[in-house]
């Protein structure tokens, strides 16, 4: 059945406006953090492998780091073991630690690399343990109360922030014509493995391959000022007024701090978009509108 003329106008707009963005970015890395609804809703997932593939095919290098919150508390309590939270992370112990690595190295990491691969891509599913990639330093919480004289240290368990990143066998990976999947888990100096933020995962991985961009899929439409109305391109020192001012907080303001320090240490430009938006990923590199918050140096 042929396109009504309208219809393929409507396509060669959409090609001829994605073509000069393609041409910018062939050859370039760009960073994804997979999370969040995107994860879950099979056509969500499906348009997110599609998009990845496509990168792939134009000559652009995706590196995708994912999450997986929803499905290992799942499993948790399929296997009767409560999640516990302290500000919103997970304490890990051992037991709870085996199921992380469990969902995120192996369901949640390989499921996203049979779907890369059914929509025709090359994908490698990798952990931070994988060829020295991650090295993680336990994470501990300190509170700060009126009745103590001292800081509460609180000890959540098998919880980590990366210490450093080698990201040499991704770069192989690369340069073979692979996208690299990696799952957030990272490896300490004593030997123990650590469930780390998949955010600050994406961040620092995009600062050391000098990534092109950094772009982190979320349940929000993207960042958004006082009165509710979603903020586009912003400047680094246009953020910094904001978490200032008390317009970033919350939930947001962990995933706005990665992205900023993201663009102060070298990449163009990070990437705060809706997740719940079919394509998101392709709309925000290739239409001149986007779906989500820009914010660069």
């Amino acid at each position: 059945m042929s396109l009504s003329s309208d219809k393929a106008t409507e396509v060669a707009r959409v090609l001829g406006e994605a073509l000069p963005y393609i041409r910018r970015f062939r050859g370039k890395t760009i960073v994804v953090k997979y999370g969040g609804n995107a994860m879950v809703d099979e056509r969500l997932k499906s348009g997110f492998a599609r998009d990845i593939v496509l990168m792939r095919l134009v000559g652009i290098n995706p590196v995708v780091v994912h999450g997986g919150g929803p499905q290992i508390g799942h499993l948790l309590e399929k296997i009767g073991k409560e999640s516990r939270f302290v500000d919103g992370m997970r304490v890990t112990d051992s037991e709870t630690m085996d199921v992380v690595e469990m969902v995120l190295g192996g369901l949640v990491n390989k499921d996203i690399v049979s779907l890369i691969s059914r929509h025709g891509g090359r994908a490698v599913g990798l952990t931070g343990k994988d060829g020295d990639l991650i090295h993680a330093r336990k994470l501990t919480i300190t509170r700060n109360s009126p009745e103590l004289e001292v800081p509460e240290i609180i000890d959540i368990g098998h919880v980590g922030e990366v210490a450093s990143v080698d990201t040499s066998v991704v770069d192989m990976l690369v340069s073979g014509d692979f996208i690299p999947v990696i799952a957030p888990i990272g490896v300490g100096e004593d030997g123990h493995s650590y469930n780390i933020n998949a955010d600050l995962v994406a961040g620092r991985v995009a600062e050391v391959m000098g990534a092109e961009k950094l772009i982190l899929l979320t349940n929000t439409t993207g960042l958004l000022d006082k009165q509710g109305q979603l903020l586009t391109g912003m400047t680094a020192a246009e953020v910094d007024k904001l978490i200032a001012d008390g317009t970033i907080h919350g939930g947001m303001l962990p995933k706005i701090q990665c992205a900023l320090s993201a663009v102060k240490s070298g990449v163009r430009s990070s990437h705060i978009i809706d997740g719940r938006v079919e394509h998101a990923v392709l709309i925000e590199l290739f239409t001149d509108q986007g779906v989500g918050t820009l914010i660069r140096g």
